[in-house]
């Protein structure tokens, strides 16, 4: 038995505790946006898992919920302030060692490691809730909106990636931040030039082009997960169909993969204040 299957049978009997937590903190989450009037909904596999299992993914070990752009930058300055002490709001701007442009809202009582993750970087490494950034984005043809988006993201991952120091990664610093500048240019002129009723993630955090009418999301309505009533698209199965095509098929058992290379649900460090 290799490393990987060993990993695999450990954290087997942790992914059902994983879920729970997962779920208390998107409890916390909804309790904090109610209480700063602002809007959220449960997006990629979370609102895949609603729709097709009431719940989780059997498989799945995270939770994505989508935001509005400005309302994460308000959510990220003040949200701190709603949430149980056990739970941070980690972005660049909180813990500043953080690579990945999204959101995530970490519980400090738990560990999770993944396969993006490093030890010589400090930041908290606790199970966690992806928020995820939400804009609007221009009625343009799809290929264009598709390669500027895919472009943008993709430069932006390698320039934020960990380098060492080589001709290598000197050439890719100026090769993709000539593209970042140019194809973030030319997505303004299309913002300025086009109509947008389209909605997306922001196009630096959009690798595969895809986007969502406005009507497709709001006004959003409201779905079951595991026990409670979420925030949810206003039409959950053009959304997921626009995410994922055939949303209905269950994957063959050699595709369904949880994210963690290690869970430790509760390492009991931080005593929870509501």
């Amino acid at each position: 038995m290799d490393y990987k299957e060993q990993l695999y049978k450990y954290n087997q009997p942790n992914l059902r505790a994983c879920q729970l937590k997962q779920l208390e903190i998107l409890k916390d989450i909804d309790k904090a946006c109610k209480k700063m009037g602002i809007s959220y909904w449960l997006d990629g596999g979370t609102l895949l898992g609603a729709v097709r299992h009431g719940g989780f993914i059997p498989w799945d070990d995270d939770i994505d919920i989508a935001m509005d752009v400005k309302d994460l930058r308000r959510f990220v300055k003040e949200g701190q302030a709603y949430l149980p002490h056990h739970l941070m709001i980690q972005s660049r701007e909180t813990n500043p060692q953080v690579r990945a442009q999204n959101v995530k809202v970490r519980d400090l009582n738990s560990l999770y490691i993944e396969k993006v993750d490093n030890f010589i970087d400090d930041y908290e490494k606790g199970i966690y809730v992806d928020i995820f950034p939400f804009d609007r984005h221009p009625n343009a043809p799809k290929a264009w909106i598709k390669r500027l988006s895919i472009g943008i993201t993709k430069s932006m991952a390698i320039l934020n990636h960990s380098h060492r120091y080589s001709l290598r990664a000197v050439a890719e610093f100026f090769w993709f931040g000539g593209k970042k500048l140019l194809y973030t240019a030319l997505w303004r002129v299309l913002m300025l030039c086009c109509k947008s009723t389209r909605y997306a993630d922001i196009p630096s955090m959009n690798g595969y082009g895809i986007t969502h009418d406005r009507s497709t999301v709001f006004p959003l309505g409201k779905i079951r997960f595991e026990d409670t009533d979420f925030p949810a698209p206003n039409d959950p199965d053009q959304y997921l169909k626009n995410i994922y095509k055939d949303y209905m098929t269950i994957p063959p058992v050699e595709k369904r993969h949880f994210h963690a290379i290690l869970i430790i649900p509760d390492l009991k460090v931080h005593e929870a204040e509501k």
